[in-house]
C-alpha cells in the first residue's frame, strides 16, 4: 500500500461561471479501519482562496500551518491577498524544497482571481503543477472522480447547478473507493458568498 493510501481521501475542484466548487470526502482512516467522520481536508487561506490536501493527513495539516505562515506574512508585507496563481506557486516551491524527503500530500488549489475568474490546478507531493480549465482531482478516489467529472462536468454552469453536478461526482466516485466517503463537504465560492454544505452518503 502506497503511503498516499494510508488515510484514504477524495477531493475535486470545479469550475463555473464566474465560481468554482471545491469538495472532499470526511472519512479518516488507518488503511482499512476508519478512525474520524468528520475530517477537513479543505482550508481556507482568504475569503476567495481554498485548498484541497489529499494524501497523509498529518502531512496535511502540517502543510497547511506552513502556508497560512507564508499567506500571513505575505499580507503584512504586501498588504494584499495572494492571488491563486501566485499562491499555486508557493506551494509549489514549498513542496518542491523538500523534494527529497517530500510531503506526503497531493494539493489542490481553487481561488478567484482577477475579474473573478475562477482559477484551478493540483500538483503532485513535489510540485509538478497541473493547470485545468474545468475541473482536477487527488487522492485515492481519483481515477474514479475523473470518470465522473468527465460524464457530469458542464460549461458554465450557475453557483446551484455546480453544487450539484460536484456532490453526485463525489458521491458517486467514493461510493466505489473502500477507503474513502462517509459523506462529503463541498463549498460554493462566488465572488459574493461562501456557501458551505455537509452532504450525507453511505456510511460504511
Amino acid at each position: 500500500m502506497s503511503i498516499f493510501e494510508y488515510n484514504g481521501s477524495a477531493v475535486v475542484a470545479m469550475v463555473g461561471k464566474n465560481c468554482f466548487a471545491i469538495a472532499s470526502d470526511r472519512r479518516l482512516g488507518v488503511q482499512l479501519q476508519t478512525i474520524a467522520t468528520d475530517f477537513k481536508r479543505v482550508f481556507k487561506v482568504h475569503d476567495k482562496l481554498y485548498i484541497g490536501l489529499s494524501g497523509l493527513a498529518t502531512d496535511a495539516q502540517t502543510l497547511y500551518q506552513k502556508l497560512v505562515f507564508r499567506h500571513k506574512l505575505y499580507q503584512l508585507r504586501e498588504e494584499r491577498d495572494m492571488k491563486p496563481e501566485t499562491f499555486a506557486s508557493l506551494v509549489s516551491a514549498l513542496l518542491y524544497e523538500k523534494r527529497f524527503g517530500p510531503y506526503f500530500c497531493q494539493p489542490v488549489i481553487a481561488g478567484l482571481g482577477d475579474n473573478d475568474e475562477p482559477f484551478i490546478c493540483t500538483m503532485d507531493c513535489i510540485g509538478a503543477k497541473e493547470l485545468a480549465k474545468d475541473f482536477v482531482v487527488s487522492g485515492t478516489s481519483s481515477e474514479s472522480l475523473y470518470g465522473a467529472c468527465e460524464t457530469m462536468y458542464k460549461p458554465n454552469m450557475e453557483p446551484e447547478e455546480l453544487f450539484e453536478t460536484i456532490s453526485q461526482a463525489l458521491l458517486a466516485s467514493v461510493d466505489r473507493d473502500c477507503l474513502a466517503g462517509w459523506g462529503g463537504y463541498v463549498l460554493v465560492v462566488t465572488p459574493t458568498e461562501v456557501q458551505e454544505r455537509v452532504i450525507k452518503g453511505r456510511m460504511d
